[in-house]
């Protein structure tokens, strides 16, 4: 009698960003479906995240709660032994270290399933690595990505099909945690003037300086509030530069926030600038709460996301020049109808991105080899 396998999520590291939302959403709607779905992860600290049905296999201190991804991957390496060695019969999930996911797979003859969540221009640069990733994509059952432009690449790149499905992304949430009450002093009412938001970890890879930049060339043109939201490397550097620049009545770094949506409802204008994405989803939490949106055309989501610029404005990544005409564009033409129609445009076509689609298409892949 053939028996089902059970899931196996394997996530080292759950931090604070875009791939955990999805995670969240996903493993909780597998659970509801009554698969058994056990998540192997190093933070503790995230299992009130997790339905309760969920099977969640971690250390039973929070001692690697604020280590790197390295230690904890480890770790979880000998957490997911131990599972497999009392559990044979087991299909992974890779959300995370996918080489190091599906090296432990094959070795032991395992199905595995991974979720790659950035474009492969943020990764694939070195040629070793490139290889590496060659050689072991050919093994697992699926390789699911995020957005079209991503699998295009990706299965140019490495030779493979991969499978793309949207991120789930749940309007409702948005909706009632954007309602939560807060007190911020930096925007206003006042009509001349815009105020603008980035939300995103301060790295290279989001680019924020770039921001900070075209804004301070338009500070003599244009009245703005900006609002930078997120942790990261980079808080110093960007930090620095508001303060050398004299823009610290115009701009704000507010660190990390568990609830954006409120700040993110009082602005009128979302700025991405990420020089490489995956299907980024601030731009769908902006796009649904009625924000214009300025993103570079980075690889890959925001084309998609933007319907080729029908839903906003895309620029080239890192052109400086190109982000403030677009800021100008937006502060002439705010009341527009040409803008006020790329936003309901916008919002109109966002059923392709719904919850419940993404996250049974899935359950529907799952199914297949469980």
């Amino acid at each position: 009698m053939y028996k089902k396998k059970k899931l196996v999520i394997f996530v080292p590291s759950i931090e604070d960003g875009g791939v955990e939302k999805n995670l969240f959403l996903i493993t909780n709607y597998l659970s509801d479906r009554n698969i058994n779905v056990n998540l192997v992860t190093a933070n503790l600290d995230k299992k009130k995240n997790f339905s309760k049905e969920v099977n969640f296999i971690s250390p039973q201190f929070p001692f690697l709660n604020k280590k790197n991804r390295f230690y904890k991957t480890i770790y979880c390496f000998f957490l997911l032994f131990n599972f497999y060695l009392r559990n044979r019969n087991i299909l992974i999930m890779s959300f995370q270290a996918n080489i190091y996911a599906i090296f432990f797979a094959s070795c032991f003859n395992i199905d595995i399933i991974t979720r790659s969540n950035t474009a492969p221009q943020g990764w694939s640069s070195n040629p070793l690595k490139r290889y590496i990733f060659k050689v072991f994509f050919r093994y697992p059952k699926k390789i699911i990505v995020n957005s079209l432009d991503f699998k295009k690449d990706l299965d140019k790149e490495f030779k493979i099909k991969s499978t793309c499905i949207y991120n789930p992304f749940n309007d409702k949430i948005v909706k009632t945690k954007s309602q939560e009450k807060i007190l911020f002093k930096l925007f206003n009412k006042k009509k001349e003037s815009i105020n603008i938001i980035n939300i995103g970890r301060m790295t290279d890879q989001k680019d924020q300086i770039l921001i900070l930049k075209a804004l301070n060339n338009l500070k003599n043109k244009i009245k703005f509030k900006c609002l930078i939201l997120g942790k990261g490397t980079n808080k110093l550097r960007l930090n620095n530069f508001i303060i050398n620049n004299k823009l610290k009545d115009q701009i704000k770094l507010s660190g990390f926030k568990f609830n954006p949506y409120p700040y993110m409802k009082m602005t009128n204008l979302f700025i991405l600038s990420s020089r490489y994405e995956g299907l980024p989803n601030v731009l769908l939490e902006a796009q649904y709460l009625e924000k214009f949106i300025i993103s570079t055309n980075c690889p890959t989501g925001p084309r998609e996301i933007l319907l080729d610029g029908k839903a906003g404005k895309l620029i080239k990544v890192g052109n400086q020049g190109q982000l403030e005409k677009a800021i100008l564009y937006y502060y002439n033409n705010r009341n527009s109808s040409e803008v006020i129609n790329k936003i309901r445009f916008g919002k109109k076509n966002m059923k392709r991105f719904d919850f419940k689609i993404n996250c049974y298409k899935y359950y529907m892949v799952i199914k297949k080899y469980i």
